[in-house]
């Protein structure tokens, strides 16, 4: 039953965000922030699909542990697109906000974003092997968490100060993706239940991406 059902929300979710990101980069008419969405949505889809589709393969034919080297692999690249979603996020404020200079906020974003991507590239990780240490888990998403932090601060401070009902609760959908991912990270391997958490987090990631696809319909 597993299998079954986490196979259809996954395979639901990764058309559903991809296929957004796509209609927006082709309906956006030159819009940079709509294009950018897309984009983003697009990396969103595709990074999660290197974990996701080994996952359901796995689930579906002979169990996680058979596809340990699949799966680490897909969770490396994952941690680098989230990386890569983050950034275009921040672009996407500045277009939308039309934001200028602020380069000590930019120069935030890509160190740690740097921080992130150099902590996973590390041998320590043991990506490919099934006991991955929990130390490194957290050491490498410390850059994440606080990049994600950064982001939730600039669009909760815009929104209000621009009375932008559109992205009023852009802020609140990386609040709860991060609720929900950060106890994965942290007691997944001791209550594997808790890992269950990854589906909220993921319904929190395509309402981010439903948020500028309406955005970009309303002003059509």
């Amino acid at each position: 039953m597993q299998a079954i059902v986490e196979t259809l929300f996954d395979a639901l979710y990764l058309i559903s965000v991809i296929t957004i990101g796509i209609t927006m980069i082709r309906n956006c008419n030159g819009n940079k922030e709509y294009r950018f969405f897309g984009i983003m949505a697009v990396v969103l889809g595709v990074g999660d699909s290197f974990h996701l589709v080994p996952r359901a393969v796995a689930l579906c034919t002979t169990g996680l542990d058979h596809f340990t080297v699949a799966l680490g692999t897909g969770k490396f690249i994952t941690s680098i697109t989230m990386t890569v979603f983050y950034i275009l996020l921040y672009y996407v404020w500045r277009i939308r906000y039309q934001v200028k200079g602020q380069h000590t906020i930019t120069a935030a974003i890509y160190i740690l974003s740097a921080l992130r991507i150099i902590l996973c590239l590390f041998p320590q990780n043991q990506w490919l092997s099934a006991a991955s240490p929990l130390s490194w888990g957290i050491y490498r998403n410390i850059p994440f968490a606080l990049l994600g932090l950064l982001i939730i601060i600039l669009f909760y401070k815009s929104a209000r100060k621009n009375h932008d009902t559109e992205f009023k609760n852009m802020w609140l959908t990386i609040v709860l993706s991060f609720g929900f991912y950060i106890p994965v990270v942290l007691f997944a391997d001791q209550i594997p239940m808790i890992g269950m958490l990854m589906i909220p987090k993921t319904c929190a990631y395509v309402w981010t991406v439903l948020i500028g696809y309406k955005a970009m319909k309303n002003h059509k």
